[in-house]
């Protein structure tokens, strides 16, 4: 890859600014947890993994001045984003094991952690990866919503790393990638992963997959998760419920990819989720280009619930899970 998501190094963390691209590609370095939990926030840095990773480095990063910093910075961070539960399974994690014993209160010991947290995000991608290619046979036509790639993770991806180990199998045909309103990361941040792999692709609105579904042009639908429950019921991008609806519709199977740390055991069903609710100004401009009138009304959430009844399958690192779902 000539890009990257995630790199720390020489005491710093380096980051693609996300919301520059397709257009430019922009890193920041930083070694400011406050810094970090910005672009949390603003999305510079997004996908339930990668967020996970980064409040890892943002927490070791609290403490590497002044060790008196971790509760702010652990506090400070866990109010970035409420859906994903990587960020809190990391946060809580390294909080634990700095409390437990004071060999761990100092910065090397808690970076090591956090590095130790990014090496495994790469290596249960890859294993995401192998085995949802096992689903699948040659000429696979697959559609995919938002982002869930390099960009969104550690490693290679969740259900973007499943359709890279397709192509590499020659498992693959075609990729089509739900735009994913409001924020376009599918149109922004999809095809620049798919174009720079080398993967035949088109961009499609988000209605338009009920449709191609009708005309027999998809064979399954594959997409990640920002918080999976015990019953199986997933939260994830806005518009994958409209997607998992279509696909029982049409009988096509239903995929979702995602590391073990996005299963939360601790709710027992979708209707515990809390939803973010984001900026109206993310609908009504688009590069700051005002497209609504002045006073419009909105309502923006940035994730949806899918009933575990209309998954087919969930595909983690650890292996391939079919209904009835019960995660401990």
């Amino acid at each position: 890859m000539d890009y990257f998501n995630l790199k720390f190094d020489n005491g710093k963390l380096t980051f693609i600014n996300q919301t520059k691209l397709p257009i430019v590609e922009e890193y920041v370095t930083t070694e400011s947890y406050e810094r970090i939990a910005e672009a949390i926030e603003k999305l510079e840095i997004r996908g339930a993994p990668a967020i996970g990773i980064a409040a890892g480095y943002a927490l070791a990063l609290s403490i590497k001045n002044n060790i008196n910093d971790f509760n702010n910075a652990y506090n400070r961070l866990l109010r970035t984003r409420p859906t994903a539960v990587n960020l809190f399974f990391v946060l809580n994690f390294l909080k634990n094991y700095f409390e437990t014993s004071k060999g761990n209160q100092n910065y090397s010991s808690l970076l090591n952690k956090a590095i130790e947290i990014h090496n495994d995000d790469i290596s249960q991608c890859e294993a995401i990866a192998r085995n949802g290619a096992k689903l699948f046979n040659s000429g696979s036509k697959i559609l995919t919503h938002c982002n869930t790639g390099l960009l969104a993770t550690g490693g290679i991806g969740t259900a973007l790393g499943i359709i890279h180990e397709m192509y590499k199998q020659n498992k693959l045909d075609f990729v089509y990638a739900c735009e994913a309103r409001p924020l376009f990361q599918g149109l922004r941040l999809t095809s620049f992963e798919l174009s720079r792999v080398g993967i035949s692709y088109k961009i499609i609105i988000d209605s338009t997959a009920a449709f191609l579904m009708q005309r027999k042009s998809v064979d399954a639908v594959i997409l990640g998760a920002d918080r999976i429950v015990r019953n199986g019921d997933t939260a994830n991008k806005i518009g994958t419920y409209s997607l998992a609806v279509n696909a029982a519709h049409h009988n096509i199977p239903f995929y979702v990819a995602a590391p073990s740390s996005t299963i939360d055991a601790n709710l027992a069903s979708g209707e515990q989720i809390e939803i973010e609710e984001r900026s109206s100004e993310e609908i009504t401009k688009i590069k700051n280009v005002q497209i609504g009138h002045d006073g419009i009304q909105v309502y923006n959430p940035a994730f949806d619930v899918t009933p575990s009844n209309l998954i087919t399958a969930i595909i983690t690192e650890e292996n391939i899970f079919y209904p009835p779902y019960n995660f401990k």
